[in-house]
């Protein structure tokens, strides 16, 4: 505010110059983040500047190097002379408290620079020609880059790191933990481990092959064990998103839910099963206009709230963006969603299109890492890249591979990346009617067996998002958007 004086501390600037003047192998304590514009005084910053050229040449610090390099710079008469030089060292007599005053002079440093971006954005926001969406992508991006300011080195402990990799594989071993989130299918979790928290994992096919009720079932398999789930649906409204979820659940046809209607004994069951799990931790979130700032933000506040341990995004490419070059706009997605996986320490399961080369490949559809769209950044910041492939939506009635088998009601799941595992590749259940996805012997189960995907019981405190009241979308195809 204007007549207000920015936050800082002359005094304890000084110290801090004083301790780096008489004790060397104090820098070494606070190197890593003092940097010259955290000194509010100017003649401050100048000797600091002296003294981080004497550091980075890795030469001598001391009274008489820093004011031979101040002479250099041609900065000495500017800070005072070697007169004011002998001053800072006589304030001080030891440098062990510098670490403590180095994060007094960066908690003022942070102050002033909020202050200063927060006028220039306040003043940017009465401008009506400012877009709104980039101004707020400044100032994430302007956030982000003070939140960084505190973060030091993180030092390993190879002895204690070694401890704690045994303890782990130890319980592992013992069957104590599982080493990821069950996936739907489950000879993919036995070879995969499971969806492993911190890792991004792409699911990706072309329009049509089911990717949505994949990725529906495998949040539903998580929240029906009690793991808190989200899922954002950029595409589908939550009341077409709990159709599909009840039609997979129960097997009762999809059609029934858009068109044909429920008969009382349908309405029926889905109100027996609901109540069942009266509480169960699937959270929709249906934005369909949606950054990944956005994202960022509703994902930990979903954490801090339902501690939500799994994130499933419905999909990559309707995710807005201010950058007018799509692949830039498609390579900060995804990064962005790999800093979520890494931040909230969770699975992120992102699904993806597919490009239409794959249509216009002679033989068989199955897709490749090269048909990941717009961006080679996915493929790149993606931990697992996962297809799913169904001949049949091409009119194949057998498998190219597999013997020759019969593909009708069957899909291919295809592990195509796996940064921490191997590559798989086998076949699962398709029934078409009900979206649904399951193991490939699994069998037909009847309509009075509650225990379709033989859960444990869910935590509590976490509430079904129940959306029924609202109106029900058609879907779209987006294929033909031009990203």
């Amino acid at each position: 505010m204007k007549g207000k004086l920015p936050p800082q501390d002359q005094e304890i600037e000084e110290i801090v110059i004083g301790a780096l003047l008489i004790d060397s192998r104090a820098t070494d304590d606070v190197m890593d983040y003092l940097r010259q514009d955290i000194f509010y005084q100017e003649k401050n910053k100048l000797i600091f500047k002296a003294i981080q050229t004497l550091y980075d040449a890795n030469e001598a610090i001391d009274l008489k190097t820093v004011s031979n390099q101040l002479k250099k710079s041609k900065d000495l008469a500017m800070v005072g002379g070697d007169f004011h030089l002998i001053e800072l060292t006589q304030k001080i007599s030891s440098s062990a408290h510098i670490d403590h005053h180095g994060r007094i002079l960066m908690q003022k440093y942070i102050q002033r620079e909020l202050i200063s971006n927060s006028s220039a954005i306040i003043e940017n926001a009465y401008d009506d020609g400012v877009d709104s969406l980039e101004l707020l992508d400044k100032a994430f991006d302007h956030l982000g880059e003070v939140s960084n300011l505190i973060i030091r080195n993180k030092e390993i402990d190879i002895k204690e790191l070694t401890a704690e990799i045994i303890d782990y594989g130890g319980k592992l071993f013992r069957n104590e933990i599982k080493p990821g989130i069950e996936t739907p299918i489950k000879l993919l979790t036995s070879r995969m481990g499971g969806w492993r928290n911190g890792e991004l994992i792409i699911l990706a096919a072309r329009p049509g092959m089911g990717k949505t009720a994949f990725a529906l079932k495998a949040g539903w398999v998580a929240a029906l064990a009690g793991i808190p789930v989200a899922f954002f649906s950029l595409e589908m409204t939550a009341s077409r998103l709990l159709s599909r979820l009840w039609s997979m659940d129960l097997r009762i046809d999809n059609d029934k839910f858009t068109k044909d209607g429920l008969s009382p004994d349908e309405q029926s069951r889905i109100m027996a099963r609901m109540m069942e799990f009266e509480k169960i931790p699937f959270h929709i979130d249906d934005t369909s206009s949606l950054n990944i700032q956005t994202l960022r933000v509703k994902a930990k506040k979903l954490v801090k709230n339902h501690n939500v341990k799994m994130i499933i995004v419905d999909y990559l490419q309707l995710m807005d963006g201010n950058s007018k070059n799509r692949e830039q706009e498609i390579s900060k997605i995804s990064r962005g969603l790999k800093m979520i996986a890494l931040e909230l320490e969770l699975p992120v399961i992102a699904l993806s299109q597919l490009s239409r080369a794959v249509e216009t490949r002679g033989g068989n559809k199955r897709p490749m890492l090269s048909d990941l769209r717009e961006s080679g950044a996915i493929e790149q910041d993606a931990d697992v890249v996962q297809f799913i492939y169904r001949p049949e939506y091409y009119g194949s009635d057998t498998w190219d591979n597999y013997d020759g088998i019969s593909c009708i009601g069957e899909a291919e799941y295809i592990v195509a990346k796996n940064r921490n595992g191997g590559l798989v590749k086998n076949r699962m259940k398709f029934e078409g009617k009900y979206t649904r996805f399951s193991d490939i012997d699994e069998p037909d189960q009847d309509f009075d067996n509650d225990d379709i995907f033989e859960p444990s019981r869910p935590q509590p405190n976490n509430n079904l998002s129940n959306a029924f009241d609202e109106p029900i979308k058609p879907e779209e195809d987006h294929d033909d958007l031009p990203f």
